[in-house]
């Protein structure tokens, strides 16, 4: 049978037992696997880990705010997809081939640190009455018959009493409900097929028959649906006998079989799997990639009612407002009994366990499964050109809800099924592969990648239909009348069950008011106010004032290096100590610039009405188009006769205990004012009542209401306002609604645009033109427009769309923030490190209080220098300061000049006695051993080669900077980093044309060389951008970096200015000179943690000589994370702080997220440990690293390899001016101007001076410890210590976190030392053993080969490829080797392809064709006879041509989302495709021979895009930002269309091609040619005669 035939395969594959062409292997290297699986297991064993829903370190949730903690304990995403019959018909072989199709997925799951136990795997059926009747006849049951019978699928305990105890309660409860158990079945099970680690918790599997007693279909789900319900709370309640007991399904229609298994055994583990009379009309089938390691049978998939691929990035809010909500959820089917099935979430369980849930209650109740996906998984319904064309009704359905539940948003393909339907969902971005297609004899199959039943050659004829399902969209068989729907008939018949259009004329549209005209405040109270409020000169300067007049948000660079709030010792606004959340991994960030269509920021004000029992009045009584208010538009609020409003006063008296009365007075009169009708609550700081009452700060007020309004049941009920003084940034307002408030008046900061704008040095600079003419409202509307920017921002870091979602989430860190306020006002936030008390809280605001009351002859000025942002006289401290860029400058004779090892002490003097402001700088090192001589210390040398340098990009800093720091780092041994944009291939050959002084002829610019240095980065970067990145760049590494985050930015992307972009820049990264380069904040092939994986194995594939490291961001749940990225193969994790620098970076992101790297590299190192991954990996830790005494502690913390990146530019000269985003840095360290660069004052000596120094540092250190080695203390944090607190402040602060022992690491030296982690044998290891092949690459012959090709065959062609690119480069291969295939291309196909390889492909591809391709020929085509039209159907995946450098690619088919994404210089031919075409490209050529999606050419700065407008529908999907779209023109223009079409022909066949071709005259008056500025005057585009559209934008 197919499904044992390709689980053989998966078999060879796991266990590396055979290489050969039918078992491509994904093999991992046995022998350290080995010594992992055997430490993992011990591991596990001790801890004895529980497997339930629940930790046992967390109590049993019973409703209310949700702790983030439990939630970042599981992560995930996987494989999933779908086979069903519109006839209905029951056969085995439907379940055989869902089988054969997970074994063909096992890459898109993971297994434990044994490599044997999966993360989890199964399938989800119609019960297999016939297996279970013969059963039942077999063992005397009678009364068990499909018209009446149900059965539970169930984990139980295996200690016997705790079963039969188990056994009894689900029994009892099934009885409550008038149901009557028939018995007990002992599931029939392999269990030697488990892993070790899965075996420890591996549950008994029983299955529970149970006769319905008259009740039959709904009404027996329901039934069925209380049982569970109630059997579940009576497990909670008895944990240490019932904790093991999980209820995978109870239902009349359908059954879960699952665990934590690989999916290539899943079949072989349930022998009912095998059995001939199970039989079922659908499957569902899932295979689980988890970042955590901890085995949880109950969390594989599929759930009861969906199987889920992706990550909800909402879930903390979602969880929030559904335990809000729930009071009010009600409807007569449940006959009064809700209760029993609340609470409805738990956060421990996974976001794929939640969102099941909820969905299940809405089926449950009444809904169709349908309109419950389109509920919880809404559609991006605005700016949707198509949506408003076909189902204009479906508008209303979104618009109406999206007031009354908040979407579950984030990367998702959601497979799902009652029994009576089953389906498919996918996200509003698109973000996961869902490929479909439909076979003449009825039946739909649905999957994560085609090709998973290795019949795309021989069943091509029986395929009518291909497609893939688009952003948004869903598609639906009905089991039970057999018909299949696609999006659009779904939308109609859901969008049309009520009159939602009418109902919306219930709710008013609240129009943004005119701003005031003129200020109100006299100057002494204004500036009074500002200093209560916390503002400083700088905050006004550069924030306010910088928005009011630009309308942006400011830019700013180098990265914080002030103290974490908490260690300051000045007083810090309540804001500045939460940090924002972001995505990195596990889902992907949004670019809100460029994809701002899927975005929005309308939010509603009034009560929330009834899930369960929707009415015309139950949405939400106004809606606002913004959070922002103008001053006029809360009057209008305050005064809204729907609304009810009651404003109340948020202030407190001073004294000890004041500030809780405050709040505790506060909580009781906006709880009473919602009693008593009010719909919305203004929580305000106005007006001043005095220094004896100084108003609460504005995010404590907000998050205690919102707090204590859950608990008493009536948030739903309200919304809560704030009209504030203290918001005043674009992080004020995110974290102030996502602590609840709906909308914020920032009122003071209103007033300071007002008199910034009527002061007399404005008005004068209008007048004399050097700012232009700005009225006051003008000024107010460009504030609003900047915070509303920065807003979008922030959402799209964590990959969030909708405001909706964020508003509530909290989602945020806390640093220095204790519990007790947590407690009180931000219940569930993380805080590791405690801190403040409500008292001390009260203490630091009183500090802004009294500085604005100087005394009663006193008036204030002016407002004082906070110094947060540069060095300023009595400011705040910053690490990076002008005395100690001096001091290191002098140390290390910068320029070339003798180090002064005398001057370094001074250096590290400063560096070790600063005021702290890290949390390391809290820490002292201890030791439990005697000093030894330092004579017993391992070298400088030795130490030198763990230390690397930052991935700062040649664009970023100059040439000469960028040579430099390779130069030194390949002195020393240690490791520099290209970061993102390629690099010179001068540069990989040792230089040998040094002269006496230095200079060389090869390097001119730089001095201090000599003969064998090397200016090649050991580090090759591969960022978001892929700028530079050819398949010799590659081959040329020793390691690969994927930078997925940056410390100072992370979740977000980069723009490289067009002025930076010079000739050479340019010819660096495959563009053109003056045309700004953008980085997209995510990478477009890392969605997911299987993605990542995906890139990874790429990488490995192209050279698998070099490691490959993935470069994270600290934040709470790194760990988990990092636990993922081991499982997916990398060599080396890098964590870094928050506190990186950046060339450049929004001034919010830089002051407001990323967490310090003290947390994260513990949590990862930890987490690593306990889940035995960390021999796996080398961690790496940067951010802020100055000094040997960093080195030292960041190793007592874990870390292998530190790296250093901003005091590197120092010791090559930077002097720390921060004004790297200007272009003009006045030492030519951060600029591309010619003349600056010539003042570059550096050499390679000084960087190798500083190494060596902080190495020596080091070594005095470990001999102060006793210890002779860097390897002997890794990982020893029970060395560090917290030093005695001396800052009232600091109190509370515990960093118990960063000294407790993290357990056993093992030897660092021989992580360091291990080889590159191995794929096993891939089908281009076979090809290029093949004779001809070897021939035709030595000679550069010409050579043919053949070969098959299935869906596991990852990165084809790549290693081929880079053996190629290691001896000619991209394209000086002068011989042709093609390749001919036949069958399914897996992910990547034709990746990194070179010049004079010609790959033929007949079948089709998944996703990532020709990623990163350099040269060659590519072409895609259907199998011959295939029973579809090619020009209709999907045949190659999402992401296509992802930063192609060359090569030539032509796809007789459509292909998905985002093609042609970042090309630089491919040029391709396809036959339609999905969003996003052309997004971020910067040249090539794009020829679109059919329909295209939304958003076209967005961020493309260069390159030409050709599209065939055959239903004149085009303009409306093309982003205008940038582009403008016109006919084809010219001559040359018209040549290059043509001649790629007729190129197109001749490879593919396509008749689509040829039709065209055919009727040229008529049919290129159809084309659009796309143009962006960089490329109107070419020959292409340039026409004089002929005026271009400019699309709206």
């Amino acid at each position: 049978m197919a499904s044992q035939a390709m689980s053989q395969v998966m078999q060879t594959k796991v266990f590396g037992a055979k290489k050969n062409i039918a078992n491509r292997s994904n093999v991992r290297s046995s022998a350290p696997t080995r010594k992992v699986a055997l430490r993992s297991t011990k591991i596990f064993a001790q801890k004895a880990m529980d497997f339930g829903a629940l930790r046992g370190e967390y109590q049993p949730y019973e409703g209310g705010a949700v702790d983030l903690n439990q939630i970042l304990e599981e992560r995930d995403a996987c494989g999933v997809g779908v086979i069903a019959s519109l006839k209905g018909e029951r056969t085995h072989k439907c379940v055989d081939d869902s089988l054969s199709a997970l074994g063909c997925m096992e890459h898109r799951g993971a297994c434990s640190a044994d490599n044997d136990s999966g993360d989890g795997a199964g399938i989800m059926t119609q019960i297999p009455w016939q297996m279970l009747s013969k059963w039942c006849a077999a063992n005397g049951i009678s009364g068990f018959s499909e018209e009446s019978s149900a059965v539970s699928m169930t984990f139980l305990p295996t200690d016997k009493g705790k079963r039969t105890k188990a056994k009894a309660e689900l029994e009892k409860a099934i009885a409550a409900e008038g149901l009557k158990v028939l018995g007990w079945r002992d599931v029939p099970t392999k269990n030697d097929i488990v892993g070790p680690m899965a075996k420890i918790t591996q549950p008994a599997i029983e299955q529970c028959l149970i006769d319905g007693a008259g009740a039959t279909g709904d009404e027996l789900e329901r039934k069925l649906y209380f049982a569970r319900k109630n059997a579940e709370k009576v497990r909670l309640g008895n944990m240490a006998d019932l904790e093991d007991m999980y209820v995978c399904t109870m239902s009349c229609r359908t059954i879960v079989y699952k665990g934590m298994l690989r999916s290539a055994v899943v079949g072989q583990f349930f022998l009912d799997l095998q059995d001939k009379d199970y039989v079922s009309s659908f499957s569902i089938y899932h295979r689980r990639f988890s970042t955590n390691t901890t085995p949880k049978w109950p969390l594989a998939q599929p759930m009861r009612f969906l199987g889920h691929n992706g990550e909800i990035n909402t879930l903390q809010g979602n969880l929030n407002w559904m335990a809000s909500n729930e009071a009010k959820m009600t409807n007569a089917i449940w006959g009064g009994r809700e209760q029993e099935f609340r609470p409805l979430c738990d956060p421990a369980a996974s976001d794929s366990a939640n969102l099941d849930r909820v969905a299940e209650l809405l089926v449950k109740t009444g809904r169709e499964p349908e309109e419950t996906m389109m509920l919880l998984v809404p559609e991006a319904f605005r700016n949707h050109p198509d949506l408003e064309a076909t189902v204009p009704e479906a508008k209303n359905f979104y618009q109406y809800y999206s007031g009354i539940m908040e979407a579950w948003d984030g990367p998702a393909l959601l497979v799902f099924s009652d029994g009576k339907k089953v389906g498919c969902r996918l996200d509003r971005n698109g973000l996961r592969p869902a490929r479909f297609w439909q076979t003449s004899d009825d039946y739909i199959y649905v999957a994560s990648e085609v090709g998973v039943l290795n019949d795309i050659m021989s069943n091509a004829p029986n395929v009518v239909k291909k497609g893939r399902l688009g952003p948004g969209t869903m598609i639906c068989v009905d089991l039970e009348n057999g018909t299949f729907k696609e999006n659009e008939e779904i939308s109609k018949e859901v969008s049309s069950t009520r009159p939602y259009g009418k109902w919306l004329n219930n709710i008013h549209r609240l129009k943004s008011c005119p701003p005031l005209p003129e200020p109100t405040m006299d100057d002494v109270s204004f500036i009074e106010s500002q200093a209560r409020a916390g503002y400083a000169s700088e905050d006004v300067s550069m924030i306010v004032e910088s928005m009011a007049q630009e309308g942006i948000e400011p830019t700013w660079s180098m990265g914080d290096d002030t103290p974490v709030p908490v260690i300051s010792s000045r007083p810090r606004l309540l804001y500045d100590y939460f940090k924002q959340r972001f995505a990195q991994v596990t889902n992907p960030a949004i670019d809100p610039l460029r994809e701002g269509l899927v975005m929005s920021l309308e939010t509603t004000l009034g009560a929330k009405g009834n899930l369960l029992d929707v009415s015309s009045d139950d949405a939400p009584a106004v809606s606002l188009s913004s959070p922002f208010l103008f001053d006029s538009d809360l009057t209008v609020i305050q005064n809204h006769p729907h609304l009810k409003t009651a404003t109340i006063k948020a202030r407190y008296t001073n004294g000890a205990g004041g500030l809780k009365a405050g709040l505790d007075k506060l909580c009781q009169e906006c709880a009473e004012a919602v009693q008593k009708g009010s719909d919305c609550i203004v929580i305000t700081d106005k007006p001043d009542e005095g220094p004896d009452s100084p108003a609460i700060p504005s995010l404590l007020a907000v998050g205690a209401v919102h707090h204590h309004l859950i608990k008493v049941g009536l948030r739903s009920k309200a919304s809560i306002v704030v009209e504030s003084a203290s918001a005043f940034s674009t992080h004020h307002f995110a974290v102030l609604i996502g602590y609840g408030a709906s909308a914020v008046c920032p009122w003071l900061a209103l007033e300071t645009a007002r008199k910034w704008r009527s002061s007399t040095k404005v008005e004068k600079q209008m007048s004399t033109g050097k700012l232009p003419l700005m009225s006051q409202q003008d000024v107010q509307r460009n504030l609003k427009n900047a915070i509303n920017k920065g807003l979008k921002k922030i959402l799209s870091k964590m990959g969030i769309s909708l405001i909706t979602s964020y508003h509530g989430a909290q989602i945020f860190e806390a640093y220095g923030i204790g519990p007790e306020l947590i407690d009180v006002a931000f219940k569930g936030t993380v805080s590791r490190i405690g801190g403040l008390t409500l008292d001390e809280l009260a203490a630091e605001t009183k500090m802004f209080v009294d500085s604005a009351f100087p005394g009663e002859s006193e008036t204030m000025d002016k407002l004082k220098i906070s110094g947060m942002y540069q060095v300023k006289p009595n400011g705040e401290y910053h690490g990076n300061n002008q005395e100690m860029s001096k001091l290191l400058h002098k140390a290390i004779g910068l320029g070339g000049d003798a180090p002064d090892a005398e001057s370094y002490k001074l250096y590290e003097e400063h560096r070790n006695t600063r005021p702290a402001t890290c949390l390391r700088d809290r820490l002292d090192i201890k030791s439990d051993r005697k000093p030894i001589d330092i004579s017993e210390v391992e070298s400088a040398a030795d130490i030198a080669s763990r230390f690397c340098t930052g991935g700062m990009s040649l664009g970023a800093i100059s040439q000469e900077c960028h040579e430099a720091i390779a130069v030194a780092m390949n002195r020393i041994g240690g490791k520099s980093n290209s970061g993102e944009g390629g690099e010179d291939p001068k540069r990989f050959i040792p230089i040998s044309d040094a002269k006496s002084d230095g200079s060389t002829d090869s390097f001119p610019y730089l001095r201090g060389l000599k003969n064998g240095d090397v200016a090649s980065s050991a580090i090759k970067q591969v960022a978001s951008g892929r700028f530079g990145v050819t398949t010799s760049f590659l081959m040329s590494s020793n390691q690969h970096e994927i930078k997925v985050a940056q410390g100072a930015k992370p979740g977000e992307g980069g723009q490289l200015p067009g002025k930076k972009v010079s000739p050479y820049i340019a010819w660096l990264r495959k563009s053109k000179a003056g045309v700004p380069l953008i980085s997209p904040p995510p990478h477009h092939d890392i969605y997911s943690i299987e993605d990542l994986a995906q890139l990874i194995f790429d990488l490995h594939a192209v050279n698998p000589e070099a490691k490959v490291s993935v470069k994270l961001v600290g934040q709470a749940g790194i760990g988990t994370v990092a636990s993922g990225v081991a499982k997916a193969n990398a060599d080396i994790i890098q964590i870094s702080g928050g506190d990186g620098g950046t060339g450049a970076s929004p001034l919010s992101s830089i002051k407001h997220c990323g967490g310090p790297v003290e947390l994260g590299l513990v949590e990862s190192h930890r987490t690593l440990v306990e889940n035995g991954l960390r021999e796996r990996v080398v961690l790496r830790a940067d951010g802020g690293c100055r000094s040997g005494l960093d080195v030292m502690q960041w190793a007592l913390m874990g870390a292998d390899e530190f790296g250093f990146g901003t005091v590197a530019m120092i010791a090559t000269g930077c002097v720390m001016a921060r004004i790297c985003h200007t272009n003009n840095c006045p030492v030519g360290v951060a600029t591309q101007r010619e003349e600056l660069r010539a003042r570059f004052p550096g050499a390679p000596s000084d960087l190798v001076n500083f190494f060596i120094f902080a190495a020596e540092e080091v070594r005095v250190i470990l001999a102060e410890m006793g210890y002779k080695s860097l390897d002997e203390v890794i990982g020893r944090n029970d060395l560090l210590k917290q030093k005695e607190q001396n800052d009232p402040k600091t109190n509370h602060l515990d960093l118990s976190l960063l000294t407790t022992s993290s357990g056993k690491a093992g030897s660092s030296k021989a992580r360091i030392n291990q080889k590159v982690h191995d794929d096993g044998e891939l089908l281009d290891d076979i090809l290029l053993a093949d004779a001809g092949v070897k021939k035709c690459i030595e000679t550069q012959g010409t050579h043919t080969v053949s070969s098959k090709i299935v869906n596991v065959d990852r990165a084809a062609m790549a290693r081929i490829a880079g053996n190629i690119a290691s001896k000619y480069g991209d394209d000086g291969f002068k011989g042709k080797l093609t390749i001919k295939l036949e069958g399914a291309g897996g992910q990547s196909f034709g990746a990194f392809v070179v010049g004079g390889m010609d790959v033929q492909l007949v079948g089709e591809a998944n996703d990532y064709v020709c990623k990163s391709i350099s040269g060659g020929t590519v072409s895609i085509m259907p199998p011959p006879g295939a029973g579809f039209k090619a020009e209709d159907s999907t045949i190659a995946g999402n992401t296509c041509l992802y930063g192609a450098t060359g090569g030539k690619i032509f796809i007789n088919g459509r292909a998905g989302e985002r093609f042609a994404v970042r090309n630089s210089l491919g040029q391709t031919v396809v036959e339609g495709c999905g969003d996003h075409a052309c997004e971020y490209m910067t040249g090539g050529v794009v020829v679109c021979l059919g329909r295209v999606g939304r958003n076209v050419g967005a961020g493309m700065t260069g390159g030409i895009g050709y599209f065939l407008d055959e239903d004149n529908t085009f303009e409306s999907k093309v982003n205008g930002e940038i582009v403008v779209m016109q006919r084809i023109s010219t001559e040359a223009g018209e040549k290059q269309c043509k001649d790629l079409i007729s190129e197109h022909v001749e490879k593919t066949g396509s008749p689509k091609g040829k039709a065209i071709l055919a009727d040229w005259a008529n049919m290129k008056e159809q084309f659009w040619q796309i143009v962006p500025p960089s490329e109107a005057q070419t020959p292409e585009a340039c026409n004089a005669e002929v005026g271009a559209v400019q699309v709206a934008r």
